[in-house]
């Protein structure tokens, strides 16, 4: 994976694990933690942000709140480095760029950083009565918008003129005692304003001297619009602009990760592969879970099979920050049985997000991976091995490796809109060092060191997957080792050994 290297990826919010990442880097010193993860996903409210836990930045300097240079410097020592995210469709509203337009208007420098909805519109419709316009249907009908109505924030200039932006994402106005609005939510950006490639080089610098050795684009495909073309993965317009930010981040060694969530059938994971990036995994987390309700190993082979002919380099997990993705299984899953799944994941506690309101159009299901696997922590030890065994470089959720449950309480407190707390608590030191006690946490442990030690696990590695009905085996060669994971879905036992592949002694085994 050029500079990337293979070994497990902690995934966290840097106030996830004891409230602050320094107390994040004590974990990772932790005997019971040491030598678990060569990487760590810092998710963006490391930096300044307001709205949606971090994904609506202001800039992108460290939220001293939270995190300090010192613990970057201290993860470098420890030689773990990191992926961190840079979301290029949009700055929030708090954004030093944003508050210069809205003081100084047309005086601004940034007055073409953001779009402006009716001049981006100019000639394809008409005004309503907020002075919004409205595009012709002939315009619009291939756009996919993620909320009701149009995708737009009304803001008010200090001259009190009004002038709506496009916004595709999170929004919120508030208006204080005096009558004043004030407002928050994520501006979408201009690509083609010199400013904001100005903006995306000095953002990928600073990424790469926090130490990221991965990027992760967020929303990139939401960036690239043109009137009459889509405003999510349009052709080419998408793909010239990655190339555009691939060329920005070459001087600085990172590894670019487009996310994109698309279902399986639209083949989109292809095309990334073949322009030559890494793609993000998220058929996996769904597939296991299926495994498990089928007690079959057939698609899951099937999958990785496809990446190791294909090539693909791959970032894998089971639970995010987000949902568990369902909308990605089409074309892998049928329909029935993918209805069979969501059902199966509400029925234990999960929380069903369909896309911008609309009925059946399913998009994930927001629930830990823990409880989205009944609880069972035989089931959620099997669902870590054959991660870990999985072709590709594994990320693992903070809160699936404490079997953390559904926090009903966090939604509840989060309101409308709150739904993915569910799968957000954070866990104070208290509850990590009872955590570290659990044997199903003890034993995860146990596994990441496993892959992160054992240099059959390496990128040149001979990889084998087979499965008969319940059964599923992967065989890993390399570096003069091998290792064998065998899985049976019928029971959720396995098997895993590692063997000097010349003696044929025994280095590692684990049984359940």
């Amino acid at each position: 994976m050029n500079t990337i290297n293979y070994g497990p990826m902690l995934n966290a919010y840097p106030d996830s694990l004891g409230g602050t990442l320094g107390d994040a880097v004590d974990f990772l010193k932790n005997q019971q933690a040491k030598g678990a993860f060569s990487s760590f996903y810092i998710l963006p409210s490391m930096f300044h942000t307001d709205l949606d836990r971090g994904f609506s930045v202001i800039d992108y300097g460290i939220n001293g709140e939270i995190a300090q240079k010192e613990d970057l410097e201290a993860l470098q020592q420890m030689h773990v480095d990191l992926k961190l995210d840079f979301i290029l469709n949009h700055l929030s509203v708090q954004s030093p760029q944003f508050q210069d337009l809205l003081e100084k208007g047309e005086a601004s420098e940034y007055r073409d950083f953001f779009i402006d909805w009716n001049k981006f519109w100019a000639g394809c419709g008409d005004l309503n009565e907020e002075g919004v316009l409205v595009p012709r249907q002939e315009y619009i009908k291939d756009m996919f918008f993620r909320k009701p109505g149009l995708p737009v924030l009304v803001v008010e200039f200090a001259d009190g003129s009004k002038k709506p932006y496009w916004n595709t994402f999170y929004q919120q106005v508030d208006v204080d005692e005096n009558g004043k609005k004030h407002y928050l939510g994520q501006m979408d950006l201009n690509i083609k304003s010199p400013l904001v490639l100005d903006f995306y080089k000095q953002t990928l610098a600073a990424l790469a001297g926090y130490g990221a050795k991965i990027v992760r684009l967020d929303a990139f495909a939401y960036a690239p619009k043109e009137v009459g073309s889509k405003n999510f993965l349009n052709d080419p317009g998408t793909w010239e602009f990655l190339q555009q930010i691939t060329d920005m981040a070459k001087p600085y060694g990172v590894a670019l990760l487009p996310e994109i969530h698309a279902s399986y059938e639209e083949g989109t994971y292809r095309t990334i592969a073949e322009k030559g990036y890494m793609v993000y995994d998220f058929f996996l987390p769904g597939l296991v879970l299926d495994a498990f309700e089928q007690q079959s190993g057939e698609k899951l082979a099937s999958w990785a099979n496809e990446i190791l002919e294909k090539n693909m380099r791959t970032v894998n997990m089971l639970g995010c920050h987000d949902g568990i993705p369902l909308l990605d299984l089409k074309g892998l899953l049928s329909e029935e049985r993918i209805q069979g799944l969501i059902d199966t994941l509400v029925k234990r506690g999960g929380f069903v997000k369909d896309l911008h309101g609309a009925k059946n159009v399913y998009y994930q299901v927001n629930a830990t991976y823990y409880s989205a696997l009944g609880e069972d922590d035989r089931r959620m030890l099997l669902a870590r091995a054959i991660q870990l065994f999985m072709p590709g470089k594994p990320q693992v959720w903070y809160l699936d490796l404490f079997a953390g449950k559904n926090d009903y309480a966090a939604m509840e407190r989060a309101g409308a809109g709150g739904h993915k707390e569910i799968n957000r608590t954070n866990l104070s030191k208290e509850d990590m060092a009872a955590g570290l006690e659990k044997p199903v946490v003890q034993k995860q442990l146990e596994l990441l060191k496993m892959r992160a030690t054992y240099p059959v696990f390496g990128p040149d590695a001979q990889i084998t997957v087979t499965w008969a009905g319940s059964k599923l085996s992967f065989t890993w060669e390399n570096a003069g080792q091998k290792a064998l994971l065998d899985a049976d879905f019928s029971n959720d036992a396995f098997t895993i050994s590692i063997t000097d592949a010349v003696s044929g002694s025994e280095l590692y085994r684990m049984e359940q």
